[in-house]
């Protein structure tokens, strides 16, 4: 009987959690392969340092990667808007504070172009849309961050 009741506990755990839900199986974003170090001893990554700064990494994953410090550890998303086509207006921004001064940007937020959807760095997600900011893995160890997928 207690191996029986061991086997009912376990069931959920095993079938609970599951990747194949719809927001990781995004058909708009390929897998592209990710594996970058990031030292944020260097000035242009610097302000990761400090919660609620983000930084843009080109030339890596689909459309580039933001690298954000939530207080509690640090968030990788795609730059790639998640709910677009990859085109020209896919790459998410960081949302504007001024539209006359572009320098003013919530560094909190990114922004797709092509819907003006607005998406949280502290969890991906955007308010009534399917698929979440796709999301990698960080390591830290001191001063360098590894992001990879």
């Amino acid at each position: 009987m207690k191996k029986y009741f061991i086997l009912l506990a376990a069931f959920p755990m095993f079938y609970g959690c599951s990747t194949n839900s719809p927001k990781y199986n995004n058909p708009y974003l390929p897998n592209y392969p990710v594996n970058v170090d990031i030292n944020m001893s260097l000035p242009s990554y610097s302000n990761l340092l400090f919660v609620s700064n983000a930084a843009y990494i080109p030339n890596q994953g689909i459309r580039g990667i933001i690298v954000f410090n939530s207080g509690s550890g640090y968030n990788a998303f795609d730059a790639a808007c998640p709910n677009q086509a990859l085109s020209s207006c896919s790459t998410m921004n960081f949302k504007k504070l001024d539209p006359v001064d572009p320098l003013k940007i919530d560094q909190t937020h990114l922004v797709c172009a092509c819907d003006n959807a607005e998406y949280s760095l502290f969890t991906g997600q955007s308010a009534g849309k399917q698929y979440t900011l796709k999301q990698y893995r960080v390591e830290v160890n001191g001063n360098l961050l590894h992001v990879y997928n």
